[in-house]
């Protein structure tokens, strides 16, 4: 049985219903949770806006993602031992925009309570902060606020980045390099990124679900390469022969922006890029996840970046499909 490190005390057993609600489970991150929930025995149960993206015979129970019915959030989350909780917006579109984002999370916790939910597994982001200038690192720390001020049990994992399955910041960097003759950097490049494997993190969601006093872990891999080392290690690995050139930092995200308009997609907003250059993306504790992201590249060289992973048409277009 685990021991709570702060106050050496056991936690309180509680009645295990067997089955656990997954949001998003048919997206990236909760796709990977769910799909280790159901290999470990578990039952599955999703809130989701797009009930359309589950396969032919998903194990998965679906049920609706409505932040504006109260009442069906909580009958879906009846019985429910764990909430694994991914819902979060990368950037603001259209109506939806971070504090809306936080409103409806703060929502869905409540809901959880009333519907007696066991424990809350979180997955957040590296450094979140009250104080932060930054909309996205701002909401999710008051994301976290809000789940302790819940009343449930609760872990939170704050990831980088992702990689692996259908991620698209890594594929969209190989698309990238094979596909335009030049590929800015912002500054020198020298920031760092410190990746977790998608399935890792969904292991360490499930082990955090074991645990019954509040956690705060930083879901991270053992590598923390420079920016410029990484996108060095995709070129490399996909064979590509676009020129890197150093852009003064204030310039990369309107080239972005440019490319993104011919794209008709987001490819990286000022805070994403102003959240790398003021090492966000990076921590100097230990690794909680053990795929090296190194070896992921050596791996997957020859189909990463093959097609484009459209940002706006996965998580904005619902006629795709997407959050």
């Amino acid at each position: 049985m685990t021991i709570n490190p702060v106050t050496g005390h056991q936690p309180t057993r509680v009645t295990d219903t067997g089955l656990d609600a997954v949001t998003g489970a048919f997206s990236y991150s909760g796709k990977a949770i769910a799909n280790a929930l159901t290999s470990s025995g578990r039952e599955v149960r999703t809130l989701t806006g797009h009930p359309n993206r589950a396969s032919d015979g998903s194990p998965v129970e679906i049920r609706p993602l409505d932040f504006d019915d109260q009442i069906g959030l909580v009958a879906s989350l009846e019985g429910v031992t764990t909430l694994y909780n991914t819902y979060w917006v990368r950037f603001a579109h259209q109506r939806i925009d971070h504090d809306l984002a936080v409103a409806n999370s703060r929502t869905l916790f409540q809901a959880a309570r009333r519907a007696g939910v066991e424990r809350i597994v979180h997955v957040s982001i590296t450094h979140p902060s009250i104080d932060s200038p930054m909309p996205y690192f701002r909401g999710k720390a008051l994301v976290e606020r809000a789940l302790a001020e819940s009343g449930v049990s609760y872990a939170v994992l704050r990831p980088a980045i992702l990689f692996g399955g259908d991620g698209v910041l890594l594929n969209n960097i190989a698309w990238l390099l094979r596909h335009l003759p030049v590929f800015t950097i912002g500054g020198k490049g020298d920031y760092r990124v410190r990746g977790i494997h998608v399935d890792d993190l969904a292991q360490l969601c499930l082990a955090k679900s074991a645990e019954r006093f509040d956690s705060v872990t930083d879901a991270v891999g053992p590598e923390r390469p420079t920016f410029v080392e990484l996108v060095n290690s995709i070129k490399d690995v996909v064979k590509s022969r676009s020129l890197l050139v150093h852009v003064p930092g204030f310039a990369l995200p309107v080239l972005s922006r440019v490319v993104g308009t011919f794209l008709g997609d987001v490819l990286l907003t000022r805070d994403e890029y102003r959240a790398m250059a003021e090492g966000l993306a990076d921590t100097d504790g230990p690794a909680t996840g053990a795929t090296a992201l190194s070896q992921w590249l050596v791996e997957q060289g020859p189909t990463l970046g093959r097609t484009y992973a459209n940002e706006l048409k996965r998580h904005f277009d619902t006629s795709s499909g997407g959050r």
